[in-house]
């Protein structure tokens, strides 16, 4: 299934659709990411993080798209970074905007943006991070196009995605978890009741490691890799535009 076939009508990715469905989430999001990760999403952030500052920082400013509740925009700042922090869904935003309002400045600086039409100029920002954002976008090729087109020379994107496993034992058992006990938890604990049916179903459909790699190099990315973390329930993407 890397591919992403998941065999079942296509999602729902219209604009409204998703913000809908995050705007109902948004109370209990960050609850939720800790607890269906057992904290490993703040793990897999800062690797993020340090995967885009490299091991020489980076002296522009950066976006954070998708910011959700402000955790990756977060994990940039901490090691000195400039951060733009974007998403369409305003009641995400403005949890991640109280978040920013209660660390010592430079802020991560919080705006209202969609993934297919930046408000950024050509070539204004040295990197970009996308923590889980991705396969929820209507377009994702318009998307890396986007991104893309905003990064200067070098700049370099850095995005988190979940993934299937490669190995069958350890497939068969998260796809169990992911299926059925990820779903039950999610509406116990989540006043909108399909979102966590939407997580499981996203990630299948979304191309992993080879396939979503491809697509960064059509989008003009260039020295494109990706690295499974936590057995390959996340895949850690990188490409950089060409200088």
């Amino acid at each position: 299934m890397e591919s992403g076939d998941t065999g079942s009508l296509p999602l729902d990715k219209r604009g409204q659709a998703i913000r809908d469905m995050f705007a109902g989430v948004a109370p209990r999001y960050d609850l939720l990411n800790r607890l269906l990760s057992g904290r490993l999403d703040v793990v897999w952030r800062r690797r993020a993080a340090a995967a885009l500052a490299g091991p020489g920082g980076l002296r522009g400013p950066v976006l954070d798209l998708c910011c959700g509740t402000g955790d990756q925009a977060l994990a940039l700042r901490r090691l000195g970074l400039r951060v733009a922090a974007a998403d369409f869904c305003l009641p995400m935003l403005a949890l991640a905007r109280r978040k920013y309002a209660r660390v010592p400045a430079p802020r991560p600086r919080g705006l209202a943006a969609d993934a297919l039409a930046l408000p950024f100029a050509d070539s204004s920002l040295a990197g970009a991070t996308v923590a889980f954002g991705l396969r929820n976008v209507a377009d994702l090729d318009q998307a890396l196009r986007e991104i893309a087109r905003v990064l200067e020379p070098g700049g370099r994107l850095v995005a988190l995605e979940f993934a299937l496993p490669r190995r069958r034992p350890w497939r068969a058992l998260y796809l169990f978890y992911f299926r059925r006990l990820l779903p039950r938890v999610g509406r116990l604990l989540s006043a909108h009741r399909s979102a966590y049916t939407y997580l499981p179903s996203s990630v299948l459909e979304f191309p992993q490691r080879q396939g979503f790699l491809d697509r960064l190099a059509a989008a003009g990315f260039a020295e494109v890799a990706c690295r499974d973390l936590a057995a390959g329930v996340v895949c850690l993407y990188q490409g950089r535009r060409p200088a």
